[in-house]
């Protein structure tokens, strides 16, 4: 098993479909089950072993800064995109000097799920074989989902192997907002705004992008109904969830 313990969290983003919450406030500050949905997720890495988080920052960015730097159960850095917003692929090209040489996660901050008992990140960890894959993503089954709006991303073949839904018209697994990967596989990659789909596709096409499907109930929290939805649902789970 891989033990991984640092994680990227991709939180610079300005949160459109958030609005108008996101008119005061940075997205991975709005409140889902009484937690911030950053703090969501460095909940679940510390009781899983995780213990540096770099989170990058943008919009409303010394408010973001100012919040994570509050947990003193976690070692947070901050990777500044105050000047250029790179979105999910050169976000984390940016951060790799910070990220290290092993294997890390990087993590979207309007996803969610229940906190208690939690042990995806860990099973995913377990999963991921670097000799084998250059990246593993974490997959919700379609029928687990809440806040989704899409036909799902992934067929998932036995062995593991990720295919594109491409032109079908629906597929069985949604990327559920997290991958693993490691920094010496991006380093021919620039700082410059680009989604992490580029370098997945490279990876799918060297046949070593896999994927991995996770257990719990799995909430995007995209828009204002979707932060709702998702409230009600954690409601129904009991306290603490």
């Amino acid at each position: 098993m891989t033990k991984i313990t640092t994680a990227m969290l991709l939180a610079a983003g300005l949160g459109t479909r958030m609005k108008p919450l996101t008119d005061t406030r940075p997205k991975p500050l709005i409140e889902v089950g009484g937690r911030t949905l950053v703090d969501r997720v460095l909940d679940k890495l510390v009781i899983q072993g995780v213990t540096r988080a770099i989170v990058n920052v943008h919009h409303f960015a010394d408010m973001m800064a100012a919040h994570v730097s509050k947990r003193k159960d976690i070692e947070i850095i901050i990777s500044d995109e105050r000047d250029l917003l790179l979105e999910t692929g050169g976000g984390v090209i940016k951060a790799l000097p910070l990220l290290g040489r092993d294997p890390f996660f990087a993590i979207n901050t309007d996803v969610t799920w229940a906190t208690p008992g939690d042990t995806t990140f860990l099973k995913m960890a377990e999963a991921y074989d670097p000799n084998t894959m250059d990246a593993l993503l974490l997959l919700a089954e379609m029928g687990a989902t809440l806040g989704f709006r899409g036909q799902g991303d992934f067929f998932l073949a036995p062995d593991g192997q990720l295919q594109r839904r491409g032109d079908r018209p629906s597929a069985p697994y949604v990327f559920a907002g997290t991958h693993i990967t490691r920094a010496d596989l991006l380093r021919t990659y620039k700082a410059e705004p680009f989604s992490a789909n580029v370098y997945w596709n490279a990876m799918g096409r060297a046949g070593r992008l896999f994927g991995t499907v996770m257990a719990p109930f799995w909430m995007h929290v995209g828009d204002p109904a979707g932060r709702d939805d998702a409230e009600a649902r954690l409601k129904t789970m009991g306290p603490g969830s």
